[in-house]
């Protein structure tokens, strides 16, 4: 059975539309069509359904992809890291995932890449967006901070990142002036990344304070905007301790004692697995991966 079938038919199948995958595996939609009738025609069986917005999976396309799809993905990454053991690494790498993360962490890592003959291109964006933009094809890899529930994709943990809750000096005292932790943060503006409150609500709950509901005074995604109003004086937040360890560390910001415990916030590299078929984004991925789990098991260390 040709295996060009068979990755047009998973690519439809992660994709939902011809057109798309048409557009992944750089063919037209009526050759993926031929694929993919040639395939039921071998099978005996319908493999898809027409829907409203694409496509839609029978029964026999969800039990062959289930088969399937994870074992050609692992062959062609394979073929991929051959291929790029002994060709040229050119071309860009298109990276999306959070503002202040790609600028304290990833950027550690980049030069590598660039040593290679990669161009790089960066896209800040949130978890949503970052899904929709990799599994169309608009960027190669993507770092996420929260779990990805599209099931199209794969992930891999990067980094196991500690939290606090920090304010400046006066902000902070005020806050641990208070009768008690609850009453002193709600007294004070509440900084935070989203008015979803995730890396607030995990703290809170992690430490009995789930009857403190607040509504942020300030919200961005881009954390180092809260970092530098925590610096200014403004409010209290729950930052990831790569983004403010120095200013604690040099006493501009203090760190709010969690009363129970310390939580932490993990981060995850994310990407569509035909794309690993690329040779520069198989490169890459390899690259990333080793050097950001590195970096944070020596940071574990320390």
């Amino acid at each position: 059975m040709s295996l060009i079938r068979l990755r047009s038919f998973v690519e439809v199948y992660r994709l939902r539309s011809l057109s798309a995958a048409a557009r992944s595996l750089n063919l037209t939609q009526s050759n993926v069509s031929q694929h993919i009738a040639g395939l039921e025609v071998a099978l005996g069986r319908k493999l898809f359904e027409r829907g409203a917005r694409g496509v839609i999976p029978t029964i026999t396309a969800e039990e062959l992809a289930a088969d399937l799809a994870d074992h050609l993905d692992l062959s062609e990454q394979a073929l991929a890291k051959a291929r790029a053991r002994s060709t040229e690494l050119v071309g860009a790498i298109r990276i999306i995932g959070h503002a202040d993360f790609m600028a304290e962490v990833l950027t550690l890592h980049l030069p590598k890449l660039v040593d290679a003959g990669i161009r790089i291109r960066l896209q800040p964006a949130h978890r949503d967006m970052l899904q929709q933009m990799l599994i169309e094809g608009h960027f190669d890899l993507g770092i996420s901070a929260y779990p990805i529930t599209d099931t199209r994709l794969r992930t891999e943990l990067i980094r196991e990142e500690p939290v606090v809750a920090v304010a400046a000096p006066a902000v902070a005292e005020r806050i641990k002036a208070n009768p008690s932790l609850s009453e002193g943060i709600r007294s004070e503006a509440l900084l935070s990344y989203s008015l979803d409150l995730p890396l607030i609500d995990v703290w809170l709950a992690g430490n009995g304070l789930e009857d403190v509901q607040a509504s942020p005074s300030v919200t961005s995604p881009d954390l180092r905007v809260l970092r530098n109003l925590l610096l200014g004086g403004m409010g209290w937040s729950i930052l990831p301790k790569y983004l403010c360890q120095d200013a604690i560390a040099e006493g501009r910001l203090h760190v709010i004692p969690p009363p129970r415990r310390a939580t932490t916030n993990t981060y995850w590299l994310v990407w569509l697995p035909t794309i690993l078929r690329h040779p520069r984004v198989a490169h890459a991925r390899q690259i990333l991966l080793r050097g950001l789990q590195e970096q944070s098991s020596q940071e574990k260390a320390i």
